[in-house]
């Protein structure tokens, strides 16, 4: 059984390793047609997280909870979408492993604060400086998820993830991500992350 959604990705980066924030908007199927999801990243604090559901003219702000919650019904968690903030994390660097084409760096990583996984280990790819593939682990050594990326594309010089996908071992599902036509310094505002145009998307950037 397969099922598909369309969605364009906005994100805004003020500065290197600093604040980001996210925005995506789901345009098909129906059932998730307008649904629209906001985060705003902040390296310092808490993130914050949003989701308008329009069937509902509903604004819902998810809690630190929700981080771990599924992504519109797909294996990605919130938190995958808008990514995890290294400082989160306890890091110890293992080895260097060549990983299909990629000579990478073995990382593990465990949660600084209780969370759903006990231990992560990355491979980040030493050229692009890309995470290519992650396993989470639960307190029984079991696998609770595993993060690939399956296509990297330069992207205006710059080495972009656009195939990825995320496997859910214990429920034999995965879900994959293609990114079609990415680009970069297109100029996105600042107020485009913000409530109004969770409820009605910026007409730039939405068709």
């Amino acid at each position: 059984k397969t099922r598909e959604r369309d969605f364009t990705i906005l994100r805004k980066d003020f500065e290197e390793g600093g604040e980001q924030r996210y925005y995506v908007y789901f345009s098909a199927p129906n059932d998730v047609r307008r649904t629209t999801f906001m985060a705003w990243k902040n390296p310092d604090d808490d993130d914050s997280r949003w989701i308008y559901v329009p069937s509902l003219d509903l604004v819902k702000p998810l809690s630190a909870n929700d981080k771990k919650s599924s992504f519109v019904g797909s294996d990605f968690a919130y938190e995958d979408v808008s990514g995890r903030h290294w400082s989160d994390d306890t890091h110890t660097f293992v080895a260097e492993e060549v990983l299909g084409d990629w000579t990478t760096w073995k990382i593990e990583s465990v949660p600084n604060e209780k969370d759903y996984f006990v231990k992560k280990i990355s491979w980040i790819d030493q050229a692009s400086r890309l995470v290519v593939r992650e396993e989470y682990f639960d307190k029984k050594d079991k696998q609770l998820k595993v993060f690939e990326v399956m296509e990297i594309t330069d992207v205006q010089g710059i080495p972009t993830a656009t195939q990825r996908k995320m496997t859910t071992p214990k429920k034999e599902n995965f879900t994959v991500i293609s990114f079609t036509d990415p680009k970069y310094d297109v100029g996105i505002s600042e107020d485009i992350f913000s409530e109004r145009y969770l409820k009605s998307p910026p007409s730039e950037y939405i068709n």
